[in-house]
């Protein structure tokens, strides 16, 4: 009983072949795995690209031509390649996902090719119903031709032909398109998608009697000038982004194979839109979409290389993250970190026309580069209360660089430090605050200091004491009415004369507000726990200008609710101009000094008559 049921078990675990339902794969590829139908001019492309390559590699004086032909619905792909025997066919065609580099003598030059061949062919089911393969072998050129005919069922047969079918080695693919993809094979299609796929491949590749490859790379031809050399890359650039480029920079990574150009954008972009580059891989067209062949910070070029290190995903449209690509990424974003350097050594003219498109690229480097960011101190701008500055200039009128982390900060103190000789850069713009922190690293003995309520209310003049104190009724009555919302009142004299009320907060300020309005919302054991992060947290500040005749006029008002909706209108109005969000409570109170005011005047007028 054991031996039985242990030769029951061995049965049962003997191994079966998957069987692959063609159609859904078909339907796999189509839908999931390739971007597009084109890409099965591209398998086939690499397919007549491979097989020549091989037989290069036994017979380097071997002729190296691949050319197609389209009409009526069906297309013929002829190479001069390696070619295959029937062997040959039952191996690497009926057996999808093997390569073709596996056969051999061909495992030293794997290297060298660029797809498989099986897979390659099945992606050709995306547009055709029918595909029959000629091939003769140059390795056994004795061995008859050979054909492979496949249908889209998953069905074929193989069969050899006399001399005559195929005189010389290489292979012949026949497609006849399936319904409704007849436009993929017409010979225009064929041609366009010819020319995108392989203008830079090594080998004599022709669709009818038009040229496809257009060799040397633009980047690598030469030209008569600099000039001359720079008009046609903006001429090619135009033709392959739409765009003339503001400059070109060279990327020559040798020991990663790479040659190619980048192309400067004429307008500012997101940092956050992902660029389209396009990339060939041993001079195929790999993927015009490449996103991660750049550093994040250099989202203001668009490239086109070739290269023969970097690794392709399973559907060969995009790059394989790993450390080849990671040290690619780094050796092209030192490339155009040195054409910055360049520019800023001996051409300003031309650095400034780029800093004034592009300075949110650079100040992104520079936050991550010391280097850079020395470098670039002379010429990247800034929204300081001198006007737009460098880091540079601004540093050396002033001897503490104050600035604030928002652009409503900004607003809110911007003309009265500038109208008290105090210097402010705005840091609320994308990484301005952190290049001005970084500054002391790059320029010793620089005092950098983030501005907040204190610092301006100290450099605003005093008012005399006894003036202050013949108004200490009127500034009772107005910190008694903004006590509630966490504000306080001081009184200073500063210009310009024109601004009545300067309401000035800082983050802790805020931060502080933010937890009081928490607490009021929150039950017992919430309230419980922020309140006990109450400390001596700083609060808001409402300064009112005693140079301002409208504030002296208030000021000497003995109507203790006229001073409240007074006092609550000029806060209101310094919230305003510093045009920062309202909270409910700011914007109650605004509608409340409103009402009150109309009241005030239409009663005051009715006593009038």
């Amino acid at each position: 009983m054991d031996s039985q049921t242990s030769q029951s078990s061995q049965a049962s675990q003997s191994p079966h072949t998957f069987q692959v339902d063609l159609r859904g794969l078909v339907d796999l590829l189509s839908h999931h795995l390739y971007s597009s139908p084109k890409v099965y001019l591209r398998e086939l492309l690499q397919n007549a690209v491979d097989a020549i390559t091989a037989r290069r590699a036994e017979q380097p004086d071997a002729p190296a031509r691949v050319r197609l032909f389209a009409e009526g619905g069906a297309l013929r792909v002829e190479d001069s390649g390696i070619g295959l025997t029937e062997d040959d066919v039952h191996s690497l065609l009926a057996t999808i996902g093997r390569s073709s580099k596996r056969a051999d003598g061909l495992q030293e030059a794997r290297s060298d090719f660029l797809g498989q061949f099986g897979i390659g062919l099945l992606a050709c089911f995306v547009v055709a119903e029918r595909i029959r393969v000629v091939s003769r072998s140059a390795r056994t050129p004795h061995a008859p031709p050979v054909e492979w005919t496949a249908a889209d069922d998953g069905s074929y047969t193989v069969r050899t032909l006399p001399d005559e079918a195929r005189p010389e080695p290489g292979t012949t693919v026949h497609l006849v398109a399936r319904a409704g993809a007849g436009e993929w094979l017409t010979e225009a299609r064929v041609l366009a998608l010819a020319r995108d796929f392989g203008s830079l491949l090594p080998y004599d590749v022709r669709v009818g009697d038009e040229a496809v490859t257009d060799l040397p790379a633009p980047w690598d031809r030469p030209y008569p000038s600099p000039t001359a050399r720079r008009v046609a890359l903006a001429r090619h650039c135009h033709g392959l982004f739409g765009f003339t480029p503001l400059d070109s920079v060279d990327l020559d990574v040798p020991l990663a194979g790479i040659r190619g150009v980048a192309y400067v954008l004429p307008s500012a972009v997101s940092p956050a839109q992902r660029a389209g580059h396009r990339v060939h891989l041993k001079g195929m067209l790999l993927t015009e979409r490449g996103e991660q062949l750049l550093p994040d910070w250099a989202f203001f070029v668009r490239c086109v290389l070739d290269t023969d290190s970097l690794r392709p995903t399973a559907s060969r449209e995009s790059l394989y993250e790993d450390e080849t690509l990671a040290a690619v990424r780094e050796a092209l974003g030192e490339r155009i970190r040195a054409w910055l350097t360049g520019l800023a050594a001996g051409d300003p003219e031309r650095l400034a026309a780029f800093l004034s498109v592009h300075y949110l690229g650079v100040k992104a480097l520079a936050r991550h580069d010391a280097e850079m960011l020395r470098t670039m101190l002379p010429w990247l701008p800034f929204e300081t209360t001198d006007g737009r500055l460098s880091l540079e200039e601004f540093a050396q009128r002033h001897p503490v660089v104050h600035f604030t982390r928002t652009v409503e900060e900004y607003r809110q103190v911007a003309p009265i430090a500038s109208a008290q000789g105090v210097g402010v850069i705005n840091g609320g713009y994308t990484y301005d605050s952190e290049l001005v922190e970084a500054l002391p690293s790059v320029r010793p003995g620089t005092v950098v200091a983030e501005l907040d309520a204190d610092t301006v209310t100290a450099h605003l003049d005093a008012v005399d004491p006894a003036e202050e104190l013949a108004l200490a009724g009127f500034l009772a009555a107005a910190r008694a009415k903004l006590d509630p919302l966490g504000c306080d009142v001081v009184l200073r004299a500063f210009h310009p004369l024109s601004v009545p009320a300067l309401h000035l907060d800082d983050r802790a300020a805020r931060h502080e507000q933010a937890r009081a309005e928490a607490e009021e919302q929150a039950d017992d054991l919430w309230a419980g726990i922020l309140g006990s992060l109450r400390g001596s947290a700083p609060r808001a500040k409402l300064v009112l200008n005693h140079l301002n005749p409208l504030v002296r006029r208030i000021s000497s008002l003995r109507d203790a609710e006229l001073i409240g909706t007074a006092t609550e209108s000029l806060y209101g109005q310094a919230l305003l101009m510093a045009q920062r969000p309202l909270r409910p409570a700011d914007s109650a109170l605004l509608n409340r000094a409103f009402i009150g005011l109309l009241e005030w005047a239409t009663h005051g007028e009715e006593g009038r008559r």
